[in-house]
């Protein structure tokens, strides 16, 4: 017999499954339960309703994915605006191109960029927050003077720019330069990169 636990998870897997698929309005809690091999009331029963199910699933995914590859990659307090600037970078481009976890996490997280729900507001707010308030963090102390708000939120628009560029532009990077690769060798050039293109920008920025 299954525990409430494991039918937790296997509806968590089915539904992250058919979700990065079809999207959320496309997929319906019959086919997700019967992946799973649960009874169709069994989501209702452990997330609500399938807006809940939806939203426990990106939640799950994206804290795991956090947890294995934090903003900070284990860094002492006493490092530097730079050295904080290219963990985060690099943990970034570690979660967008991690190899190791189910194929669907990534093409989830997109399909929800590209056509949004209201779990978007709530993932970003109980789930992301912290990270961009320490990337916001970043980009103040290597600033070469007290920025607005503004300035800073386009510096921070910009590093977040360039890390998701690789992701969504993929199949087109690789077409016109098939040498460029996304290995972890690879990944760790392009964070060198961004960080210093970033550093770069931010102290012209303010000036």
């Amino acid at each position: 017999m299954r525990t409430n636990l494991e039918t937790q998870q296997r509806l968590l897997e089915a539904a992250g499954e058919i979700f990065a698929t079809r999207g959320f309005r496309a997929a319906t809690v019959r086919e997700i339960c019967q992946r799973a091999g649960a009874n169709i009331a069994a989501v209702n029963y452990h997330f609500g309703d399938k807006e809940g199910l939806y939203f426990a699933v990106l939640k799950s995914c994206s804290e795991a994915a956090l947890k294995k590859y934090p903003p900070t990659l284990g860094l002492k307090p006493t490092a530097t605006g730079e050295e904080r600037l290219l963990a985060f970078v690099r943990s970034l481009l570690l979660r967008i191109f991690d190899e190791g976890r189910p194929s669907w996490h990534s093409k989830l997280i997109a399909h929800e960029m590209a056509e949004p729900t209201k779990a978007l507001a709530a993932l970003i707010d109980k789930v992301y927050a912290p990270a961009l308030k320490q990337l916001e963090m970043i980009v103040r102390d290597l600033a070469s003077r007290p920025a607005s708000v503004a300035v800073v939120r386009q510096c921070l628009f910009s590093i977040l720019g360039q890390c998701l560029y690789f992701q969504n532009s993929r199949p087109a990077i690789q077409h016109i330069h098939p040498e460029q690769g996304f290995a972890p060798a690879d990944l760790e050039r392009l964070a060198k990169h961004i960080t210093q293109f970033s550093l770069a920008g931010i102290r012209q920025a303010t000036k």
